[in-house]
């Protein structure tokens, strides 16, 4: 297995729309970077948030999601309030190819002001929006700018195919379309 370079990456997205819409080189001017850079792809984040809140007392639980537990919102840029969390969903639509799996790492740009990005693994023939984990760490609200860089997706391609992909196995987060919650 091995992490794969943007020459790989125009390929795959050539031969396998694994990325749309796609970025083919990375764009920075007056913005948090996003699209195609050396090692990766930094995906941008729409412009729609669900924020967690405490107004309704609520208790977060992946078995029994609450909707009361955030508020919706959408807009030109998102305030994450001190010490909390909100998610978001890529601009970008990804279809993993069977014999590549990725992983996500913040950008340091976020990083730097107390914003941390989760991603789980796109893992191989996964597709869909990614629904993207964004905690602010900070004592202070944290701004998130839609349409610009969140995260750096990192590609790795295995010399075999896996025995069992995320489309075979019918996974819960297959074509995902919004901002999912946790189900079981």
């Amino acid at each position: 297995m091995s992490v794969k370079n943007d020459r790989w990456i125009r390929r795959m997205v050539k031969e396998h729309d694994m990325i749309n819409p796609f970025a083919e080189s990375q764009v920075r001017e007056g913005v948090i970077s996003y699209g195609l850079s050396s090692y990766g792809y930094d995906l941008r984040v729409a412009d729609e948030f669900k924020i967690f809140t405490n107004v309704n007392s609520t208790i977060v639980d992946p078995k029994g999601f609450d909707a009361r537990s955030f508020v919706e919102f959408r807009g030109p840029v998102c305030v994450v309030p001190p010490n909390s969390f909100a998610l978001a969903r890529s601009v970008e639509y990804f279809k993993i190819p069977r014999n590549v799996i990725t992983i996500c790492l913040g950008k340091s740009t976020y990083a730097r002001c107390g914003i941390i990005v989760n991603v789980t693994p796109l893992e191989p023939e996964w597709e869909g929006f990614v629904t993207i984990e964004i905690s602010n760490t900070a004592p202070l609200p944290a701004r998130v700018y839609p349409n610009e860089g969140l995260c750096q997706i990192v590609f790795f391609e295995s010399d075999e195919l896996c025995e069992i992909s995320y489309k075979d196995k019918k996974g819960k987060y297959q074509a995902q379309q919004g901002i999912v919650l946790p189900k079981i």
